[in-house]
């Protein structure tokens, strides 16, 4: 009795404690993830994980919490927000076709490592109120079903776009875990809010929602510059416009961010101009070059080769000028044949061989942080019934 008055304290203490780290939520999961087991089964058949083989690996450790971690029984989600105060516009950059467009989660210096120190000195914590535990800190970094996690855990619902979002902060934010033994009270989840909007379904360049709740990663921009390696597919290219790492678009147009806040985390504010930069500039970093401007920034993820192959995609869509040509025409004897492949294409394009990308026309109907006040289109009105999703960051979990 006295076990389960400390453990419903601690529970209660918990979002001030996540606070004191700079997480703006937290709260307790269970470990059932039999939905959430069934719809990535199914996923994974479809074969929507395109080339990402680690999606399929560990067997059902991924959504059975304690077969990864024996003697699990709860998950801590906690929740922090990166939205960069300062940036440039992302309308504004998105409409600029010799800009470079990089996801706004990658313009500061990478989450992972930050958000892991701080949760395992939240764990400690913990510890230190509730005696001997035992616990397993993870932040994107393990097969974990983070959103199905977060959304039990009460951190928001599963959007039509596959992020989850919060009914007062929005969407634009990480995701951590604490594994543990301790058998705290669990919270309840929140109501899907999105009603009859398909706004992200309706913005996304690609069609890659292929319908509400569901995501094909092949077609996901985010996919294709991230996590794919090789080819981007012939019918994409034009489609990426100047998105050189991820897409910010289905989370751009949601009207639940006209609520969110910028972050007050200074780790991820834009370093290096990131967020306003020109493709020609980015394009003529060498490799040592590259390795230093990303240096504890997730733009590592893409690898050098990848870097190159995305912002050749962009000078494909970009506007023809002899300054485009010249930038690409350096990189023709690329030791690289993806490299080498994605240039000559793009030269093809800037030579007027094939139709110019398509521009985004929608920003009206897009609702940053910064423009809030000024969106009103798509009402967020009435409920649905949640739905199948693909995993997080709509392309993995």
């Amino acid at each position: 009795m006295q076990a389960a008055a400390e453990h419903s304290r601690i529970a209660a203490e918990l979002p001030a404690l996540a606070r004191e780290f700079g997480f703006e939520q937290a709260g307790v999961a269970g470990i059932d993830l039999a939905r959430a087991e069934e719809r990535l089964e199914r996923w994974l058949e479809l074969g929507r994980h395109g080339t990402m083989g680690w999606m399929a690996r560990h067997g059902r450790k991924r959504t059975r919490p304690a077969r990864l971690i024996p003697g699990t029984l709860r998950v801590l989600c906690f929740r922090m927000h990166y939205w960069p105060r300062d940036a440039a516009p992302a309308l504004a950059v998105l409409a600029d076709p010799d800009k470079a467009y990089i996801s706004r989660y990658a313009l500061g210096r990478d989450y992972h490592r930050l958000m892991r120190r701080r949760l395992e000195k939240l764990a400690e914590r913990i510890a230190s109120r509730a005696g001997p535990m035992g616990y397993r800190v993870f932040v994107d970094s393990a097969p974990v079903m983070e959103k199905p996690l977060a959304a039990q855990a009460g951190l928001g619902w599963m959007g039509k776009h596959t992020n989850l979002i919060d009914r007062r902060e929005g969407s634009w934010f990480f995701l951590g875990e604490i594994y543990t033994d301790l058998p705290l009270p669990l919270d309840r989840p929140v109501t899907d809010h999105c009603g009859s909007c398909r706004a992200c379904l309706d913005i996304c360049p690609t069609e890659a929602i292929v319908a509400p709740y569901q995501l094909d990663a092949r077609r996901c921009i985010s996919y294709l510059t991230i996590e794919h390696r090789g080819s981007i597919p012939l019918d994409l290219r034009p489609l990426i416009g100047n998105r050189v790492f991820g897409c910010d678009d289905c989370q751009l147009v949601c009207p639940w961010n006209r609520h969110a806040r910028p972050s007050e985390e200074a780790a991820f504010a834009p370093r290096g101009g990131l967020d306003n930069a020109r493709l020609t500039r980015l394009f003529a970093w060498g490799e040592e070059q590259w390795r230093e401007r990303t240096r504890g920034s997730a733009l590592r993820r893409a690898g050098y080769t990848g870097w190159l192959r995305n912002l050749a995609v962009a000078l494909g869509n970009a506007a023809r000028s002899g300054e485009v040509i010249e930038s690409l025409q350096k990189r023709l004897s690329h030791p690289s044949e993806t490299v080498r492949e994605h240039v000559g294409w793009a030269l093809q394009r800037q030579a007027g061989d094939q139709e110019p990308a398509p521009q985004t026309t929608l920003s009206m109907r897009r609702a940053e942080p910064s423009q809030a006040a000024a969106s009103t289109t798509h009402s967020p009105v009435g409920e649905t019934a949640g739905g199948p999703r693909s995993p997080a960051r709509r392309t993995a979990t």
